[in-house]
């Protein structure tokens, strides 16, 4: 079942890279007494994501913050080191927090998974963005598969 608006995001946690050394995050610590806008994406370094998805939240970074969001959160099921260099390639810098959710952890408990074994990628997490306030989800937006419709910077934008 995928996660509603006004459900609390599952305590999963996850790992991000911070002075070089990977470590853990959990989604309450990202998420706690705070307004995050946390999107995810099939991949680092795919086309859609590396083209448009991630570039467009580094681009209206400034805007989505000055609409009181503290966290802007880029979610990947890749490793720590994969989301770290994806985030120097593109230039997230502060802009984008740069998450990986290794596992798949976080995607399967809000229902956000899908088995991409056939064109060998295992499992993975559909694209979506998310607006948490304090842990709870304010809004919802799933892109269908193989789509870019719902999830991009600009229709959280208008959103918050």
């Amino acid at each position: 079942m995928t996660i509603q608006v006004g459900e609390k995001i599952p305590d999963v946690t996850l790992k991000i890279m911070k002075d070089g050394k990977m470590q853990d995050l959990s989604t309450s610590e990202l998420c706690s007494g705070k307004r995050v806008v946390l999107f995810a994406v099939p991949g680092a370094f795919t086309p859609t994501c590396s083209e448009q998805h991630l570039p467009g939240f580094i681009a209206k970074a400034a805007a989505i913050k000055a609409k009181g969001v503290d966290t802007i959160a880029c979610l990947s099921v890749n490793d720590a080191f994969v989301m770290d260099a994806w985030g120097k390639d593109r230039g997230a810098g502060d802009k984008v927090l740069m998450v990986a959710d290794g596992n798949g952890d976080l995607a399967k408990a809000l229902g956000l998974d899908f088995d991409g074994s056939g064109i060998g990628f295992g499992i993975r997490s559909h694209r979506y963005a998310a607006v948490f306030e304090d842990g709870v989800a304010k809004v919802v937006a799933v892109d269908a598969p193989m789509k870019f419709e719902v999830s991009s910077a600009e229709k959280i934008l208008e959103q918050l």
